[in-house]
Order: structure tokens, then C-alpha cells, then sequence
């Protein structure tokens, strides 16, 4: 297996980790240490997915594309109308 399958395995498990977490953390809400511990565990992750993401992006494996923004108004204008609704 290369690097960069090893990677995106990686990330694509952390990806369903952080799920995993969020909800936790999000149906824990009434139990603090329960809750916190969910958290931490998600900002960890996240982190970790970060990291992840910024070793494929160094290799050239991840490329982002900057949205327009035209796109970024027409997204905005799209969830303020469903929301006044």
C-alpha cells in the first residue's frame, strides 16, 4: 500500500471518528464530564485531521480550490432566505 493510500485511509477515518465524537458530545450535553470528555476527544481529531490533511496538501495527494465569490454570496443569500422562512 503507498503513503498516500495509508493517508487517505487515515484521514477518512478520522473524518468518521470526528462524527462519532460530535454526536457524543452533542447527546452527552446533560452530563458534564461525559461531555467534556466527548469534546476533548473531537478537538483531538480534529487536530489529528488537521495534520492529516496538511502532510497530503505538502505532497501535492490534496489540492483546494478557492470559491469565488459570487459562489460564497449566492450560498449566503440561499441559507438567509430558507432561514427567514
Amino acid at each position: 500500500m503507498s503513503d498516500q493510500a495509508i493517508l487517505e485511509n487515515l484521514l477518512l477515518m478520522e473524518k468518521g471518528v470526528c462524527d462519532l465524537y460530535m454526536h457524543g458530545a452533542i447527546e452527552s450535553a446533560g452530563t458534564q464530564n461525559v461531555h467534556n470528555a466527548f469534546k476533548n476527544a473531537l478537538d483531538d481529531s480534529l487536530c489529528m485531521q488537521g495534520d492529516l490533511y496538511k502532510a497530503m496538501t505538502a505532497k501535492g495527494w490534496v489540492t483546494a480550490e478557492q470559491a469565488q465569490q459570487q459562489q460564497m454570496n449566492q450560498v449566503k443569500q440561499k441559507f438567509a432566505s430558507a432561514t427567514m422562512q
